[in-house]
This record gives structure tokens, C-alpha cells and sequence, in this order.
């Protein structure tokens, strides 16, 4: 819903916009918020006891209401709404104590939920889903105050279901007037300071199984108790021991080709290394240089002999190299100056922190797909300079080499654009505004603060330092603003700036880049419920604001010195967005660009953009469900699109006809590679959870992209049941291939950089074997087409033991090698919840990680004790796991007698 038209438009929320039908159409680019209005309520028609609220007493009410949030019941009642979201809907309950006497009136609450409101029970209190995920709590006429110790209750329904504590969002804000906002204490997350995760302490935990875990009837998804995941990590080839030598020669991502010495020869490399340059420019090594001596492997001038060289091979891959660990020298080789810097982290990944010697080896190595990228989404919640750079070298250690970094979502915009400062003066930080004109609304939980650490922006000067420290590292960065859709924060920014210039009555400055048609009255919501997000494509100011974005991007690039050659444009659209706009009827009834009737309006603008990239010479990329609206003969020559559907709802199909266009295809399945979604299947994990319940490092590394209707063998759905694949009907066209792979972090409910490294790693380094590495265990893809399921057997039982022996020794070597190296850098990975069982009085537990600390602590105990065979224990035992530095340690679960 827009505004009216007037000389000066504010971001206020109209009546009609309060009021709007909404429906929830889940997707992969994560989920969202939106605005709000303070809703007075009359003085009149409250209790005759109560008094006006002033700011002594908003800041006692932050200070003394104990909020706290139930969810009572994932099971659909006749009470859900039929209409919204195919009849499902949950149900919460909201309690409200008050420690001390509330005699006031004139007050309301503003929170976060993800899923919108639909329906609530109370007669103290009222509800309303604003914008976004943006809802408020007003006083009704029959609210009578609180006395102190008072509990009041508020019954609510919202969308679809509640299966994690963290869909809960932080940071209850509470208002009146004319009066300072305040966030409420009890709502505030807090840090666990042994484990550094996120905790919602107003979040009643979960207990019931059938009401609270379980998507619907249909539902087998088991809830991860320690005792599963004992018998699950004690399963198979996980039993069994992997000797020493195998894990001191290993590589990661693994190798195409090693040889090993027969008789297990080393070399000595105490004295440290003594680096010949011969052809290989310093800078373009010096990072991997730098990591071998941060974790202890440094130069010296009586070192053992490293020599780097180029000798260029047409024939292979970029970034290709050849490693020789002789028992005299070590030497690689690259086709390129990437190819060298890949051959030195693989040194690095064959180097045991702390230890005189490496083994003797040679190693002939090429990567398995060109694009090998990670996305990180800044938009919705900030994540620092400092943060991107560690990434960056975590990227490059284990050879990922695409950053795609996700700049502007609906929730902010985080980059610098000199010659439109209103994007970051105004939307990159979200606050209490209503009218938007300091901030965006405060969406996702953000609460009042504009300079916390969810806000923020790259100035040209930061953004800069990441481009320069990504070259050196041999990454590119692939920027995204998201377009048409998703863009309400630069909306927004281009709304204050038509304000601005409206004030100085410069008309032509004013509507120069508006992104919206103020005479629109369509009525419209996007998948995360905001109803003004969506820029106007019949607006040929919206062009001139591409433009001058593009432009100014790309010479941050150029001065950066890593040029812009690919931007990735989103593409993501709105349903019904603009059918009353006056400048879409016009355009489509007088326009000669073959656009006759609006629903071709989104696939115009994607098409058009694309062609002021082309103009700057800078290649198009986007997302799936956007681009395959396109007419290819209107598109570039050179397309990218990140696929991202979801596999057991036949997603290979679209994946298939978008590659069999000859667009280079970045496979980016949500099934496996989104990494904001859960490790495990239980309430206590981060994340969420549209496509995948547990997403842990095992799925990753068993990952076939090259294959995709193949994993209805061996993966269940969302609720853990089978499904078929039928490649019959979109095969891919004989020796069609795919550009790369993906991993994604959406950020909605990532509100710290220790919570993204927490998402992001170990997956990571599964991402990047699957990435580099092509194992002899996968199924070719059969360009024949062919049907999978449960039932068929194109992975065979022997290819299966293959994979998981594999995946048993990369577990090995993660615990063994990587993870100490991941701590020196400075990178807080998921620490493994503890598999246990107490059987006869015998505690028992495992770890998907041979090489962490297993911890445990008997009930009637406060001392934790490090756990190294079974042990004697009374009663419940709590277990965990510890970092192998000890600074941190994992998420505790409970264990009692079977």
C-alpha cells in the first residue's frame, strides 16, 4: 500500500495498510519485516484509576514486566484461518507480569514475529500485524492496569508453525506519545559465556513432542536426544578407528591425484622454510604465507627449501597446481599465480599444528567446478568488516573462491554510495521511527538502538579493504542489491531523498531516482509480508537509479583494483505488485518493448537490467525463480543463476530447464546449502528451518550436486519422509554441466558474528570439499533421465561404504587438524552436541569429531569432568563438548538411565 500523493511524502502507516490480507508463500532467500504507527488508545474508555503514561513510567514498565512466550501448539484448530496458509497456524501464548503496580494507560508493545498474527484472544489487550514482521500490542477498552504480581494473558495464532525456541524474536519495545521508547529487559537475548550462543531466556522451552516439535501428523522428524545421536554416531564405519598416517597425509578439500611414500618417509621441517619466489610475485602468495606462520610454520633463512613457479597449462583449470614434499625440498607448481597460492593451502591442510615434520607426498590437483562460493547476508543483520575478512581467509584456505556478498535486502542496505548518501544515512540502521525519517522501522528484533552492532554499513573505504584483501586471496566478490523485489530499504532511502529535495523545490531532483509511484494503490504482500517493497519498474527513474548504483559500484571496484565483471541483481519479485499503478496501466497499454499485460513486468525489468549491466560491462546474475521468467533471446549471452530449489519438491526440474538454456548455473539447493538453517533437529538449534530440519556437516560432505534427483535416495523431506525424483521429464541436455556450487547464510535471526561463524563452520569446509572434489563414491548424472527413490539403488551399497569411510576420515581430520587451526584464526565453529547413553550405570558417549573434549557433570555435582572411556555415573548427567583450546564449549544436553 503507498501513501498518497503530496509535495512532501512521509513513510507513516495508513489505516489501510494495518488492515491488509496477507498470505505466506515460504522461499530460500530467508524471511522478513516491516512498519509501524503508535495507536492511541482513548483515556476515556479506560478504568478511571488509570492515569496517562509519562516516561517514568514507560521506563518502569521496561524495567518490571516479565514477558514470556509459550508455544502452545503446532496442531491446526478450527480456529486457524482456512484461507491463510493452507489452514495451518499455531498458537502462542504471550503471559505479562508485572513485578510492580502498572497503573497506567497510553501504552503499547511493538515485537517481532516472524510468522504474522492472525487471530488473539484477550480482553485486555489488542493485536495487530503491522508490516513485515512488525506487530503491536495496544490496550483495550477493558484493560484495568496490573497489580503488582499480576500475570495477564495473551492467546494469539499466527502462520503456518513454530518448531525452533529461536523463531522467537528479541527485543520487545514499549511506547507511548510523544515519550521516549524503551525496550523491554526480559525480552532482551542474553550471551551464554561458556558457549557464546544466543539465548531467548523469555522463551519457555519446549517439552511436548506432538504439540511443539512436529511440523503436522505427517511429521517423522525425531527430536535429537543425546542417546540418538550416541547410537547414530556409533553406527557403521564411525566405530571403527582411523589410524594416524591417514590422517597426518590428508589434504583439505581433498585432491585429485596423491601419491604417498611407501615406507611413510617425513621430512624435517623444524628450522621453518626458506621461500624461492622464482617467477611468483610475493603479493600474490604472501597470504598463504602468512597463515603457514600464524599457525606456526614460518620462514627462516636456514630453513627447508620451498620453491613456488609458474609454468602456464592451457589444458587445465585456473588455480591448478602440482605439491612435491620430497625428503629434500618442497616445490609447487601452479598454472597460475592461484594455482600456486592453492598448492601452499594445501600445505598448510597437510601441516599438524605443533608438529617438526610432513609427510612425504605428491599431489597433482585441479578443481572440480570453476565457481566455488559462499553468500553472506549483511542486510538483514549487519556482520562486520573484521568478520568478512577472517571469512575471507577461511575462503581461500580451503579454496572457495566467489564471496557473494548480499548487500540490500528490505531490511537495510549497506553500502556506501557516494552520490546517493540518503542509503545509508537512513537505511542501514533500523530504530524506533515511525516515520522513518532516521531510521528504518525496527524489524527483525532490532530494538532502539541505531548504532548496535545490527547496524551498519561499508563505507567505500571499507568495502575497498574487502575487495583488495578478497584479490589477494584469489577471490572474487560478487555484489547484490536486491531488485525489483525485496528493496524496501532503498525505497525508502529514495523517498527521504524526494523529501529533501521537494523542501528545496528542486522537482527534477526529487523524482530524479524515486523507486516509487505514489499514486499506487495496489494492495499487495511479499513473501515476508511487507506490503511497500517492491520498486515500481514502470518508473524510468527506478532505471536512472540502477545506473547510477551500477556506476558508482563499479568504480569503487576499478580504484579497488579488483574490477566488477559480475553482479548478481537478485531478481526477486513481488505477486501482484503494481496493478493499480497509473504508471504500469500506462506503460502497458502505450509502451514498444512487448510488454502486454503486468504480469510480464517483473521478467521486463530483469531484462532490462541486465542490459544496463551489459552496457557497463559487467555480467548478469540473479536467482532462479527470477530469472526463469526471462526471454533468453532478450537476455545477455553470459547468465548466472543460483538455483535454489528445493530437491524433494522436484526442484531438479527448473534447475534443468534454466542449465538447459546455456546459463552458467550455480547450484545453491537449500536442502543442503543453506547454512542459516539447523545443524540438528531440535528446538535448541539455531536457525531456520523452511527446507531442512538438520543440515549438519555429514549431509554437506555427502552432497552430489552433479546429481540432483539422486539424493531421494538417501535424504528424506522437510518432515523426514520419503519423496520421489523423476528426472524423466527434464533431463539435462547431453553434456550439459553446472558452473559450481553455493553455500548460503541468511542472517534474519543471525544477529552476531559469532552466531554467523557458528552457521557457517565446519559446514564450510564440507562445502569446499564438495566444491574442489569429485570422490569416486558419486552416481553419475544419467542424461537418459531416470526416477529415484528409497526403492532404487543407483548409489550402490558398496559406493555408500566408500562414502561414508570417506566421510568418517574428513570427520577425523577436522577434529585432528582443522579445528585447531580454525581456533588460532580466531574462528568460533559449532562445537558437536555429545552423544551418550548411561547403561547399567555406565556412562557412554561419542562425538562426530574424534579430537574434541567430551565433558560431563553428574547432577548432584558442579565440577564438569573431561570424559575419555566409560565411566561410572548416578543419575542425570549432563555432557558437552569443549573446544580442543578450551576457551569454549557446546551446547549442554541431559542423559539418564535407559
Amino acid at each position: 500500500m503507498k501513501s498518497k500523493k503530496s509535495k512532501i511524502q512521509l513513510s507513516t502507516l495508513s489505516l489501510s495498510a494495518l488492515t491488509l490480507s496477507l498470505s505466506l508463500v515460504i522461499t530460500g532467500c530467508g524471511q522478513e519485516q516491516h512498519s509501524s504507527a503508535v495507536q492511541n488508545i482513548s483515556a476515556s474508555s479506560l478504568a478511571t484509576s488509570l492515569h496517562s503514561a509519562t516516561q517514568t513510567d514507560i521506563d518502569s514498565i521496561a524495567n518490571n514486566l516479565d514477558v514470556k512466550y509459550r508455544v502452545v501448539s503446532n496442531i491446526p484448530t478450527d480456529k486457524c484461518d482456512a484461507k491463510v496458509s493452507d489452514g495451518a497456524c499455531f498458537e502462542v501464548e504471550l503471559t505479562l507480569t508485572a513485578t510492580e503496580a502498572i497503573t497506567t494507560n497510553n501504552w503499547s508493545i511493538y515485537f517481532s514475529q516472524i510468522s504474522p498474527v492472525q487471530s488473539y484472544e484477550s480482553d485486555q489487550f489488542t493485536i495487530k500485524h503491522l508490516n513485515g514482521d512488525l506487530h503491536q500490542i495496544a490496550l483495550s477498552e477493558k484493560f484495568s492496569g496490573f497489580k503488582q504480581g499480576e500475570t495477564k494473558r495473551l492467546l494469539f495464532r499466527a502462520n503456518f508453525w513454530m518448531l525452533s525456541e529461536y523463531d522467537a524474536m528479541p527485543n520487545y519495545l514499549i511506547t507511548a506519545d510523544e515519550l521516549e521508547t524503551r525496550v523491554i529487559e526480559s525480552t532482551k537475548a542474553v550471551i551464554d559465556k561458556e558457549s557464546g550462543l544466543e539465548l531467548l531466556p523469555f522463551v519457555v522451552a519446549f517439552s511436548d513432542k506432538t504439540k511443539q516439535f512436529k511440523r503436522s501428523r505427517n511429521d517423522k522428524t525425531q527430536w535429537l536426544t543425546s542417546q540418538r545421536l550416541y547410537q547414530r554416531n556409533a553406527s557403521g564405519v564411525s566405530s571403527s578407528k582411523i589410524d594416524e598416517t591417514s590422517i597426518a597425509r590428508a589434504i583439505i578439500p581433498t585432491p585429485k591425484t596423491v601419491h604417498y611414500d611407501e615406507n611413510n618417509a617425513v621430512i624435517d621441517i623444524s628450522k621453518g622454510l626458506t621461500v624461492n619466489f622464482s617467477n611468483v610475485i610475493p603479493a600474490e602468495v604472501g597470504a598463504a604465507l602468512a597463515r603457514l606462520a600464524t599457525l606456526g610454520l614460518k620462514q627462516a633463512q636456514n630453513g627447508l627449501s620451498l620453491t613456488l613457479q609458474i609454468n602456464k597449462n592451457d589444458n587445465k583449470p585456473m588455480g591448478s597446481y602440482s605439491l612435491a614434499v620430497t625428503e629434500q625440498s618442497i616445490n609447487v607448481i601452479g598454472v597460475d599465480a592461484n594455482g600456486v597460492f592453492n598448492g601452499l593451502q594445501s600445505l598448510v591442510s597437510l601441516y599438524r599444528v605443533g608438529s617438526n615434520t610432513l609427510p612425504v607426498i605428491n599431489v597433482d590437483d585441479e578443481p572440480h567446478y570453476a565457481f566455488r562460493g559462499m553468500l553472506v547476508d549483511v542486510a538483514r543483520n549487519f556482520h562486520s568488516k573484521a568478520f568478512i575478512l577472517a571469512l575471507l581467509d577461511q575462503m581461500a584456505a580451503y579454496k572457495l573462491n566467489k564471496l557473494h556478498l548480499h548487500l540490500g535486502d528490505d531490511e537495510a542496505w549497506r553500502l556506501e554510495i557516494p552520490t546517493l548518501p540518503e542509503l545509508t544515512e537512513l537505511s542501514s540502521k533500523r530504530c524506533f521511527d515511525t516515520q522513518e525519517q532516521n531510521c528504518l522501522i525496527a524489524q527483525l528484533g532490532a530494538g532502539i538502538d541505531a548504532t548496535s552492532s545490527v547496524n551498519g554499513y561499508y563505507s567505500v573505504s571499507d568495502y575497498s579493504e574487502i575487495l583488495q584483501a578478497a584479490s589477494a586471496r584469489h577471490i572474487q566478490v560478487i555484489p547484490s542489491l536486491d531488485m525489483p523485489g525485496h528493496s524496501r530499504a532503498a525505497m525508502k532511502a529514495m523517498t527521504a531523498r524526494y523529501n529533501k529535495y521537494q523542501a528545496l523545490e528542486d522537482e527534477v531532483k526529487a523524482k530524479q531516482f524515486l523507486l516509487d509511484d505514489f499514486a499506487d494503490k495496489t494492495q499487495y504482500s511479499s513473501v515476508q509480508f511487507y506490503h511497500d517493497n517492491t520498486i515500481n519498474v514502470c518508473l524510468e527513474s527506478s532505471y536512472a537509479f540502477v545506473v547510477e548504483v551500477m556506476t558508482q559500484v563499479k568504480k569503487i571496484h576499478q580504484d579497488a583494483g579488483q574490477p566488477l565483471t559480475r553482479y548478481h541483481i537478485g531478481a526477486d519479485e513481488t505477486a501482484g505488485a503494481w496493478l493499480e499503478s497509473p504508471a504500469c496501466k500506462d506503460f502497458v497499454a502505450n509502451n514498444d518493448k512487448g510488454v502486454t499485460q503486468m504480469s510480464e513486468l517483473g521478467a521486463y525489468f530483469i531484462e532490462r537490467v541486465a542490459g544496463i549491466l551489459s552496457e557497463l560491462d559487467i555480467e548478469t546474475a540473479g536467482w532462479s525463480d527470477g530469472m526463469e521468467h526471462t526471454r533468453t533471446e532478450n537476455m545477455p549471452a553470459i547468465v548466472q543463476a543460483n538455483a535454489w530449489d528445493v530437491l524433494f519438491w522436484g526442484g531438479h526440474n527448473k534447475v534443468h530447464q534454466l542449465a538447459n538454456r546455456d546459463w552458467q548455473i550455480v547450484i545453491s539447493t537449500p536442502d543442503v546449502l543453506y547454512f542459516d538453517f539447523p545443524y540438528e533437529a531440535s528446538p535448541k538449534e539455531h536457525g531456520y528451518y523452511w527446507a531442512s530440519r538438520h543440515t549438519n556437516t555429514e549431509k554437506v560432505f555427502q552432497f552430489m550436486p552433479d546429481n540432483l534427483p539422486v539424493h531421494a535416495e538417501f535424504w528424506l523431506d522437510r518432515q523426514d519422509n520419503t519423496y520421489v525424483s523423476d528426472d524423466t521429464q527434464t533431463p539435462l541436455t547431453k553434456g550439459q554441466t553446472f558452473l559450481g556450487i553455493q553455500g548460503q547464510l541468511w542472517s534474519e535471526n543471525t544477529r552476531s558474528d559469532e552466531m554467523a561463524e557458528h552457521k557457517i563452520f565446519p559446514r564450510l569446509l564440507a562445502l569446499a570439499e564438495r566444491a574442489w572434489y569429485l570422490p569416486k563414491w558419486t552416481v553419475p548424472y544419467d542424461y537418459q533421465g531416470a526416477k529415484y527413490s528409497t526403492k532404487t539403488q543407483f548409489l550402490t551399497t558398496k559406493q555408500q561404504q566408500k562414502r561414508d569411510e570417506n566421510w568418517y576420515l574428513f570427520a577425523n581430520v577436522l577434529g585432528k587438524k582443522e579445528f585447531v587451526k580454525l581456533e588460532l584464526s580466531g574462528i568460533d565453529y559449532r562445537l558437536p552436541t555429545v552423544g551418550a547413553i548411561i547403561e547399567e550405570g555406565i556412562l557412554k558417549a561419542n562425538i562426530a569429531f574424534p579430537g574434541l573434549i567430551i565433558e560431563y557433570q553428574e547432577k548432584q555435582s558442579t565440577v564438569w569432568k573431561e570424559y575419555h572411556k566409560p565411566v561410572s555415573v548416578k543419575g542425570i548427567v549432563q555432557i558437552r563438548s569443549r573446544s580442543i583450546n578450551g576457551l569454549r564449549a557446546g551446547r549442554i544436553t541431559q542423559v539418564s538411565v535407559r
